[in-house]
């Protein structure tokens, strides 16, 4: 579950622009902060309105980044392209523009789920000079065909993350199979298959296989209801090797998981490695620590979970953290 705004991006404090009533002489520098542009529930759409009024207030050729909150203000769950069409023709007002998070929703304000996303490739393209572009939404639902990505190829990208609830595959092999030389940081929301998250281990393994991004430092595959299968693939992957840092959480992770990356590859040249969010036993969580922060590995096992049963049954129930 999502309950709070971004506070900070790119390194840089958030701050809203508001919907009305700005004065230029009270903002911030432009440099300054990540704009945050989003409409409250009493305020009236178009989106395009907020965005005019955002370029002709703020000195938009030294913007740096950029984070977009819900883009509806009527109480209507509207569609995401006309915010990416705006995106795309403002490109050359942004010369500065180096990152973009593109959904900043808490769920009391909609569920993932319920994101009407679309073809977020355009917005990439648009940018040759963005560093990170971060998407929250799920594939699933929506009349403009939902979230979607295409195989792209970026100079200059550094970071990039699909938060999500159920990530389609096709996005998974889309990333894979695009060429990002700089890419340093990427992090897969796969959630789960009711919601459309349906890659498997043979959508990741490109990825897991090492070379397609040569720079990648920082690798998470997270939120997944087939976390431990994914554990067992990291343990023997070749990515692992030029990595710095591993995310693992927000899963279903539980002790075969956690075994199959102890007895998998070496891990302790990490820096760190993420499994908040887990189903781990106390002894299994320990045996981790154990085996990896001695060597100087920064271990995360925070927010360990219980297994739910319904009723009197013995079928046993693990969650993601985010799904719906």
């Amino acid at each position: 579950m999502i309950s709070e705004y971004l506070e900070s991006f790119a390194g840089l404090p958030v701050a809203d622009f508001a919907t009305s009533g700005t004065d230029a002489t009270d903002l911030p520098p432009a440099d300054s902060v990540a704009w945050r542009l989003a409409f409250g529930w009493d305020d009236e759409p178009p989106f395009e309105r907020l965005w005019r009024d955002f370029l002709e207030t703020v000195p938009a050729d030294r913007v740096r980044a950029i984070v977009i909150g819900a883009w509806w203000g009527d109480g209507e769950y509207d569609n995401v392209r006309p915010v990416l069409d705006l995106l795309v023709e403002s490109a050359g007002r942004l010369p500065a523009l180096r990152s973009l998070f593109l959904g900043d929703v808490t769920a009391e304000e909609c569920e993932l789920s319920w994101l009407e996303m679309a073809d977020v490739t355009p917005v990439v393209e648009a940018y040759p000079l963005l560093e990170e572009f971060v998407v929250r939404g799920c594939g699933y639902g929506g009349d403009d065909g939902g979230l979607s990505f295409r195989p792209v190829r970026h100079e200059r990208l550094r970071t990039l993350r699909f938060e999500s609830g159920g990530l389609p595959a096709d996005i998974v092999r889309a990333v894979c199979e695009s060429e990002l030389p700089r890419l340093e940081h990427l992090a897969l929301w796969l959630g789960v298959e009711h919601y459309g998250g349906d890659a498997t281990l043979a959508d990741l393994a490109p990825l897991l296989a090492g070379g397609r991004f040569p720079a990648l430092r920082h690798l998470g595959l997270q939120n997944s209801e087939i976390q431990d299968e994914i554990a067992a693939a990291v343990a023997a992957a070749p990515v692992v090797a030029q990595l710095s840092s591993l995310g693992l959480s927000l899963g279903t992770l539980t002790d075969a998981g956690a075994e199959a990356l102890l007895a998998g590859q070496p891990l302790t040249h990490l820096k760190a490695l993420d499994l908040h969010h887990h189903y781990l036993s106390e002894e299994l969580a320990g045996r981790v620590r154990e085996a990896l922060e001695p060597s100087g590995v920064e271990v995360d096992l925070s927010e360990p979970q219980e297994v739910r049963r319904w009723g009197n049954s013995d079928e046993e129930f693990r969650y993601v953290a985010v799904s719906e």
